[in-house]
Parts: C-alpha cells; structure tokens; sequence
C-alpha cells in the first residue's frame, strides 16, 4: 500500500509553469485549435520547428522573418512579419506566451541537402536583425505589437549539424555577441538565455560528473563536454545568462538526476541562481504509446516531480497536431485532443490555485503534488506503476470525505469517476492520473 501525505497548511512555494508546450496546435495557417491552449491554460509556447519542413516556410525562423541577409536591417521592408504576426496574435488571444526561439529548424536530413545550418555569416548583423524582431513585437515597431514577450532563445541544440554545421565554440562567440547586443538593447524588459542543449544522456553510464576525460567521439558524451565549454566560455567573457534551456527525451527518474546535475555545474560557474528551463521533453515518443492513458500518467509524473525540484519551467515536445511520434496531445485524424492533453489541463487546477503545499507520497512511481489559494484546494496523483495501487491518505487541513474525484486514462477523461475515499483509501488504477477537488 503507498502512503500520501499532504499538508494544506503548509505553504511550500509556488506552483510553476511546469505545463508550457512547444509547437502549438497550427493547422494548415490557421489558429482553429487554439482555443485549447486556453482551455487547458497553457501559459507558454515555445516556438521552434515551427519554421517549415527542412527549415522553409514561413514562421518564426530568423531566415523566415529576414530573408535576404544583405538587406537593410532598419527597413521594415526587409521583413516578412506576416504570418509569425498571425501565430503569435492566436497565441496571445488564448492566453499563452509566445518563447521565442531565435535560429532555425531543425534539418534532420542535412545529409541529403542542408539550407539554414550554416553559421550567419555577420553574426552582429544577426543579433540587430534579431533586435528588430524583438522590437517589432514588444514595442511597435514596423507595425508592430506591444506584447512584452519575456523569454529570447539564443539557437536550439547547437552540438551537432543538423542545427549548427560549425563547431560549437562558434556558437559560443554568437551567443556572447548576441545576448550582449540584446540585453544593452532592452535590458531587464526581456530575458535572453541559451542554448537549448541536447542533454545529459550519458549520466545513465555512471561517468564522474567532471566534465574531464570524456569521449569526444562519443555523440552523448560530448553533449557534456559542450555544456562545460559554454558555462566556461560564457562565465569567462561574461556574458548574460538569465536562463540555461536543456532538452531530455528520458522517463521523469532520469529526468531528476539530468536536472540536479544541471543545477550542479550551474552552481559550479556562477550561475546557480538562473532560470533553468527544460523546453523540450517527451517520455513517450512512439506512435503507440502517445495515445492513452499510459502516456498521461507518465508526462503528469514529469510534471509533479519537476516542481520539485530547482527547474523554472518545462515546455512539452509537442502540442502540434500532426502524425510526428513527438506529437502527443491531439488525435490528427479527429483533431480532438488524447488523454494526455487532460493531464496538463489537471495541472493547471494546480498552476491556478498558485500555492504549492507540502504533500510527499513513500511510492516512488506514484507522485503527488498539491496547491491552494486560501480557499480551494486541489491535490494531484500520477500512477506510473504498470499494477492497480491501493492508496492511503493522511491530509491536514482538508476534509478528504468531501472530495470530487476525477480520473484520467484510457477509460476515464477528465471527468467525475463517482469514486469515493473510503476510510482514507483510493484505489488508483494502473497508468491513471488523480485529481481530487476538496469542496470548500
């Protein structure tokens, strides 16, 4: 039997947002789906690989929204705005903020053909064009928007060529140019941070957390070794770092040993106080498994146990509705939405009430997390066991007699299950996620 033990009286810190997507639900050029954005309350969207198939297209991407590098960086004309501005207006509409990612798509088949990958040739005229795009949608300019858009990421995932043909201490020198030139710009209004790393993969095979001896020819050891020459690059030139981005497409137990090594090194530079944000994640990316309740259970697990820990924000991989193995919220065929997307609905019950309160389950496979705003109060259960599990509760501060339960997975969705709490015991299905509404 797991224990849960929850305290509505003891405030522990803030409900983050912990529930943010990348790649929202864009059908065709329209904003059709976005409505579910809001009714979920996703409060970020993170823009990358929204370019176009092999980097074209239209969106988002710096060659997209500048499409002739020789042209005048001041002239409006020399900007194609228009249907980023028509992306980013549906965002804003449902109550989601835009995190924008400035680079390219991703080319996966650069074997084949590369277009973008290659360096910018100028790398100060790419930050001013930059600056220009940030200008256009934060403070007017070329007909634009004042949007206040907070969070600017310098590049994604620059270790290998399918994003970055050059060597990564390239990157580093346009990192230190463009977060420098940004921030003189715009200082606090805005964060600028990088650089999406691939992650720490190779932690799986017990190495020293040193960052010293590692395989360069070793795709996921180097991964390391580049995070040890950013964080020394970045430290040495001081350069402007309010947020360090990482990606890991691990279960959430290997997830929390990425983050305390992250947060290790961060602390080993300097920067332990920053912003640390997994923007891209995805522990169930197969065209299978994406579908049920299996799925739900485990991307609420990520996102009850990463609010324990020093992360600031995750942006799910992805929210699109399309046939990727990524694209694990919504059904392309019915364009409504999978189970999962309930679970990051059940989170925002969480993320509204804003007050995290103490709450600890003795499961390791059966997480739990709790909040209140004074008055309504909310706890949350993700059951990643593969068997039925028979759950105690000891709450304070709360009547658990009185509760509304609901369940999610593949019979249940985000609806009342008529289930009751008898004698301060659940039974939780395997593979389900838990929400219990405490009546005031």
């Amino acid at each position: 039997m797991a224990k849960i033990t929850a305290d509505f009286t003891k405030i522990t810190g803030r409900i983050k947002p912990m529930h943010g997507v990348g790649q929202p639900p864009i059908t065709g050029l329209t904003n059709e789906m976005f409505h579910y954005l809001k009714e979920a309350g996703i409060p970020y969207a993170r823009l990358h690989d929204v370019g176009g198939m092999f980097g074209g297209g239209c969106f988002v991407d710096i060659p997209n929204l500048f499409p002739d590098f020789d042209a005048d960086v001041k002239d409006p004309a020399s900007y194609t705005f228009e249907f980023t501005d028509k992306l980013i207006e549906g965002l804003m509409e449902n109550g989601c903020e835009p995190f924008f990612r400035l680079g390219i798509t991703i080319e996966n088949y650069v074997d084949v053909r590369a277009y973008r990958v290659d360096p910018p040739k100028d790398f100060d005229k790419w930050a001013r064009i930059c600056e220009q795009v940030i200008r256009h949608y934060n403070e007017g300019w070329a007909n634009g928007y004042n949007y206040d858009i907070k969070y600017w990421e310098i590049w994604n995932e620059p270790e290998g060529k399918a994003m970055w043909n050059a060597p990564f201490s390239e990157y580093c020198r346009l990192y230190d140019i463009t977060s420098k030139h940004l921030k003189e710009c715009f200082g606090d209004k805005i964060k600028v941070g990088g650089y999406a790393s691939c992650g720490f993969y190779a932690l799986d095979k017990d190495l020293e957390m040193t960052g010293i001896g590692l395989d360069p020819s070793n795709t996921m050891e180097r991964y390391i070794q580049n995070f040890y020459t950013f964080m020394e690059y970045v430290s040495e030139h001081k350069c402007p770092l309010d947020f360090f981005s990482w990606h890991s497409y691990s279960a959430v137990h290997a997830v929390k040993r990425y983050g305390e090594y992250s947060h290790k090194i961060l602390e080993k530079y300097g920067y332990g106080n920053i912003e640390e944000i997994l923007n891209e994640w995805n522990p169930c990316h197969t065209m299978e498994n994406k579908k049920g309740g299996w799925a739900a259970a485990q991307n609420l697990a990520m996102m009850l146990g990463m609010q324990k820990s020093t992360l600031t924000m995750m942006n799910y991989y992805d929210a699109r509705c399309g046939s990727s193995i990524f694209s694990g919220m919504f059904n392309p065929d019915t364009k409504k939405p999978y189970p999962n997307y309930y679970g990051f609905m059940s989170f925002n019950s969480l993320y509204r009430l804003e007050n995290e309160i103490e709450a600890e389950s003795d499961d390791a496979n059966l997480f739990v997390g709790g909040a209140t705003d004074g008055k309504k109060k909310v706890l949350l259960l993700s059951n990643i066991n593969g068997t039925e599990t028979e759950t105690e509760f000891c709450i304070n501060g709360a009547d658990i007699s009185d509760v509304e339960i609901l369940m999610i997975n593949d019979e249940y969705k985000y609806s009342p299950t008529g289930k009751e709490i008898e004698d301060g015991k659940l039974v939780i299905p395997p593979h389900t996620c838990v929400e219990i509404k405490f009546y005031e």
